[in-house]
């Protein structure tokens, strides 16, 4: 049970880093997750723990893990329009 709130805690924050780099109708419903659970992950390791919890990630370095990284994909593997 604990691997599915991980994966929707996942994709809530991929797709609000999504929304914040304006990035989010591009991206999927996995993308989104993958996007959360990396970035979460990310976060994390440069921002620490702090604030509040859910699904065993800390919620606000988590969101600025996903924004990082959705902006660094983007930059790297975005499409000239």
């Amino acid at each position: 049970m604990n691997m599915i709130w991980s994966l929707i805690v996942g994709g809530v924050i991929g797709a609000i880093a999504g929304a914040i780099t304006s990035k989010g109708a591009s991206m999927g419903i996995i993308a989104n997750v993958v996007a959360g659970l990396v970035g979460a992950w990310l976060g994390q390791a440069l921002f620490g723990t702090w604030g509040p919890a859910l699904a065993g990630m800390a919620i606000v370095p988590s969101i600025i893990g996903a924004v990082i990284l959705v902006a660094i994909v983007s930059f790297l593997f975005g499409r000239n329009r």
